[in-house]
């Protein structure tokens, strides 16, 4: 039920129509902790409408709704699964802790994502960008 409106607010998302996206996204809120239903190995969860609204939610510079929907994904880890997206939300807290002023906050959620892929390659892009991010703190 949830997947087409977040890829339609993906995609509003990426044009730079943030408050589309997450005028798209509030049809999500009542499915978003229900089970998707697929089985996929638990490769893919569930929650990716609160990721995607977190991503716009910063960008409209709402950082304490960002961090509450980031913090979603990390609450409900049992929905998530090891979708990618549980990992992510460390990434993105450390970001969005940083942009709101909170560095000590914001280096637990960078070291978290880290310590996730401690075993990656290191040039991998979104690895390299977080340890930057980390640096500037």
């Amino acid at each position: 039920m949830s997947y087409v409106p977040v890829l339609r607010a993906l995609s509003a998302f990426h044009q730079g129509r943030t408050a589309e996206s997450l005028e798209r996204l509030q049809v999500t809120l009542r499915y978003e902790l229900a089970v998707n239903g697929l089985d996929f190995n638990l490769y893919l969860g569930g929650l990716h409408s609160a990721y995607v609204r977190g991503e716009a939610l910063v960008a409209e510079r709402h950082y304490a709704e960002a961090i509450a929907e980031f913090q979603k994904i990390l609450d409900h880890r049992g929905i998530v699964g090891v979708d990618p997206i549980g990992a992510l939300a460390h990434l993105q807290l450390g970001r969005v802790f940083a942009l709101s002023g909170d560095k000590a906050k914001a280096k637990a959620a960078y070291e978290a994502f880290c310590a996730l892929w401690k075993d990656a390659a290191p040039d991998i892009p979104i690895l390299k960008s977080a340890k930057v991010g980390y640096a500037k703190l």
